[in-house]
């Protein structure tokens, strides 16, 4: 009887103690690993890099930054759009598991050959979902599900509101102390 008591103490201890659930400080950091768009006939993704950060303690919201640069494919041009957002998140006390979510606003601005052109406000909201690989340690993959809306400044399409929202799948590595 003392052995089993023994085991299902240490047993529960380290199950405990491996999840950011208890954890006084966190810290993650991630990639985004491919951007899709809603709609295709606005912008299709040709490779996306950039990161993740994420910092906070618990019973409080975390805050957090994003920022990636998403090419797009072009015939014969190079464009690129670029976002940074700002996120709150909460990061739920669930054993085993360490799920996030969160919300961010920011912007995203799109780049023909380089130069700068139009802005637009984009706001996100994700999910992490964490699995601890050492106690201070986890690796997750997250989901951002983005709304953004570009309208144009110059051109023939001056006035014209372009739909840049979409998706971003990410994976990231956490540590918790």
């Amino acid at each position: 009887m003392r052995k089993i008591i023994l085991t299902v103490f240490a047993a529960s201890s380290l199950l405990l103690y491996s999840t950011q659930a208890f954890a006084l400080f966190n810290l993650s950091f991630g990639v985004p690993l491919s951007h899709s768009f809603s709609d295709s006939n606005v912008a299709e993704s040709d490779g996306v890099s950039g990161y993740f950060i994420q910092v906070g303690v618990p019973l409080l919201p975390g805050l957090g930054m994003d920022s990636y640069e998403t090419k797009l494919k072009c015939d014969g041009c190079e464009a690129k759009l670029s976002t940074t957002m700002y996120n709150l998140y909460y990061q739920l006390p669930i054993p085993i598991v360490n799920l996030t979510l969160g919300l961010g606003a920011g912007k995203t601005q799109h780049y023909w050959g380089g130069v700068g052109g139009d802005d637009g406000a984009a706001t996100q909201f994700y999910a992490n979902v964490g699995i601890p690989i050492l106690p201070l340690f986890d690796i997750h993959l997250s989901y951002r599900s983005i709304s953004s809306k570009i309208e144009s400044t110059s051109g023939s399409d001056k006035g014209t509101e372009y739909d840049y929202g979409g998706s971003v799948m990410g994976l990231g590595i956490g540590f918790n102390f």
